[in-house]
């Protein structure tokens, strides 16, 4: 279970660094005068910070290479 975690973690990480962010499209009013209103559809880019994409990683890791613990009988 732990090295699913890792590679998920690592795969994460990695496309965040990558790609800098989660693009998406957002409908704005860009011009109102009076009962008249303009409207336009904008794309934009949520951005995850460099720093947490590699402690992602550094995380994924850490589950990646620390060993799952002791099974019980």
């Amino acid at each position: 279970m732990n090295k699913l975690i890792g590679i998920i973690l690592v795969a994460a990480g990695t496309a965040a660094l990558w790609f800098g962010g989660i693009p998406y499209k957002s409908t704005e009013t860009v011009v109102k005068l009076g009962p008249l209103e303009a409207k336009a559809e904008l794309d934009k880019n949520w951005e995850i910070p460099k720093p947490v994409s590699a402690g992602v990683i550094g995380i994924g890791v850490v589950f990646l290479l620390v060993p799952a613990g002791r099974k019980k009988d």
